[in-house]
């Protein structure tokens, strides 16, 4: 009996012995935190209200930037798009006719009137050259003389005013006053048509950003509000990872710290960057951990991937994630 007892004691002394050597060599579990992918979904919507008449996109679909996501009534505004183009033709019409010279016969008729009262200028002076000349022989008298001389200063007064009458004729018809006005008018006609054409292209929304659709909110004959969603888009560089931190493990991690995620199925080097950490503590959320490690304060913590490790990884996916030290998970 006394040797079953001394065996008995040395199984659990060399139990002890074994158990205490694991204990000291053991090679502590890896630092991990529960997690799971989230988003933000972009959410677009009309800027105007307006009856939905097309929706181009359905549940799961992949868009680019600048595709077609749904339209709307646009009645209204091609209308005044329409109007505000008639209104700018008329007023560049406007400006145009008070830009334009006199009309073409009137032009030629001055030009006319011109070379008449050239040629008679150019006669009296030829006449006047001649009769100077022959004053001082006797062959004409003063007299003659000093009336062709007042002849010839009447002749130029008359080429200066045929000079002027052309002038006036190739000149704008209205006043520098009212063309500067019509200009302005004009401008204001071009910002008129511009904004209506906006208001018109906003009618048919366009995927602002490369994602996927995660839903449709409205159909084909719905009167959405100004700003109401129609189309839930989820571009990758938008999924993100949320994971909670223990209190104690707080001051191991910081903003712009990269960390590994593990998914199931996911493809391995998963990494993420630290985004966000809350500044304040919370109690651990009891749907992601075990019994044993609920009701101790956790930081909410979020780490952004890259866009195209993002695609592979679906909001609500549970995610663990490790902390990264010297290039390698811990």
């Amino acid at each position: 009996m006394r040797g079953r007892v001394i065996g008995i004691l040395a199984v659990v002394l060399l139990a002890a012995v074994a158990a205490t050597e694991w204990w000291t060599n053991r090679v502590p579990p890896a630092l991990e935190w529960q997690g799971y992918a989230d988003a933000d979904f972009v959410k677009v919507g009309p800027i105007q209200e307006g009856m939905i008449v097309a929706v181009h996109v359905v549940r799961g679909a992949k868009v680019t930037a600048g595709a077609p996501l749904f339209d709307q009534d646009d009645t209204h505004e091609r209308a005044a798009r329409d109007q505000a183009l008639r209104q700018l033709k008329q007023a560049e019409a406007q400006l145009g006719n008070l830009e334009a010279a006199s009309r073409e016969p009137q032009i030629a008729q001055a030009e006319a009137n011109l070379a008449d009262a050239e040629a008679a200028r150019d006669k009296v002076q030829s006449e006047l050259k001649r009769n100077e000349d022959l004053v001082r022989t006797g062959g004409t008298s003063k007299q003659m003389v000093e009336d062709q001389r007042a002849d010839l200063r009447s002749a130029i007064a008359r080429v200066q005013a045929s000079k002027a009458a052309l002038a006036m004729a190739r000149e704008p018809t209205g006043r520098s006053g009212e063309i500067r006005a019509q200009q302005a008018f004009a401008e204001a006609g071009r910002a008129a048509l511009e904004m209506a054409q906006w208001r018109l292209d906003q009618r048919h929304v366009a995927a602002p950003a490369s994602g996927v659709i995660a839903d449709v909110l409205a159909r084909p004959g719905e009167t959405m509000p100004v700003g109401g969603p129609v189309v839930s888009l989820l571009p990758p560089g938008n999924i993100f990872v949320r994971f909670f931190v223990p209190e104690a493990n707080l001051a191991k991690i910081h903003t712009g710290d990269e960390v590994a995620l593990f998914c199931d199925n996911c493809p391995p080097g998963l990494r993420g960057i630290i985004s966000f950490i809350a500044p304040q503590a919370e109690y651990t959320p009891p749907v992601i951990y075990s019994e044993a490690s609920r009701a101790k304060l956790v930081y909410k913590v979020e780490a952004r991937p890259p866009p195209e490790q993002a695609a592979l990884i679906n909001p609500g996916q549970p995610v663990a994630v490790r902390p990264i030290a010297g290039g390698a998970p811990q």
